[in-house]
């Protein structure tokens, strides 16, 4: 009997092609290679189309996302998040530039990363300090989650109920927090 793996959750975006097409197909091909690290069944949500964030940073992206059961560790599952990134041509060269694959580690069953200190310096950085600071570790759970209608829309089809580790609000009630006009902005496909 195998190890009991974790559930990750991840959000997928494109706006830019790839060597497997267009933003969508590179979604949707993305889906079929997460599961291959998957323990389980890979559950997927449906494509949306949502504006460049931030807004006026390229072209419209195709957004999803996914949760399955892993064996990975959380650092072992994001060096292949990056990986498949690499295979789909990602290139990193400006922050929320146009990107051929986007691949974000949202969470990771109930694991804080590195520390809860870091988590909230992270989720409370000023708006102006997100667009210059990166940081040079994994962060879990990913700190803008809540603040991001175009990441919650696809995670609430996939697990709605996910607590988040620090807050201790799901999935649901993150997106239900957000502004109604935000949440009309990301258009299932």
């Amino acid at each position: 009997m195998g190890t009991i793996g974790q559930l990750a959750l991840i959000t997928l975006g494109s706006n830019n092609i790839s060597p497997w097409g267009d933003a969508a197909e590179t979604v949707q091909k993305t889906m079929i290679c997460l599961s291959g690290l998957a323990q389980k069944p890979v559950r997927q949500s449906p494509l949306y189309a949502t504006p460049a964030f931030p807004a006026g940073f390229g072209p419209d992206f195709v957004n999803a996302a996914v949760a399955f059961e892993t064996s990975l560790s959380a650092t072992d599952l994001l060096e292949r998040l990056h990986q498949i990134e690499a295979d789909a041509n990602r290139i990193r060269t400006k922050r929320w530039g146009p990107r051929s694959l986007d691949l974000d580690l949202i969470g990771f069953g109930d694991l804080i990363c590195p520390n809860l200190a870091t988590q909230r310096h992270w989720r409370d950085l000023d708006p102006d300090a997100q667009t210059r600071e990166v940081p040079d570790q994994l962060i879990l759970p990913h700190p803008r989650v809540q603040d991001r209608s175009f990441a919650l829309v696809p995670l609430a089809d996939v697990a709605p109920d996910w607590p988040h580790p620090v807050t201790g609000q799901t999935i649901r009630d993150m997106l239900q927090a957000r502004p109604t006009a935000e949440r009309a902005t990301v258009v299932r496909l």
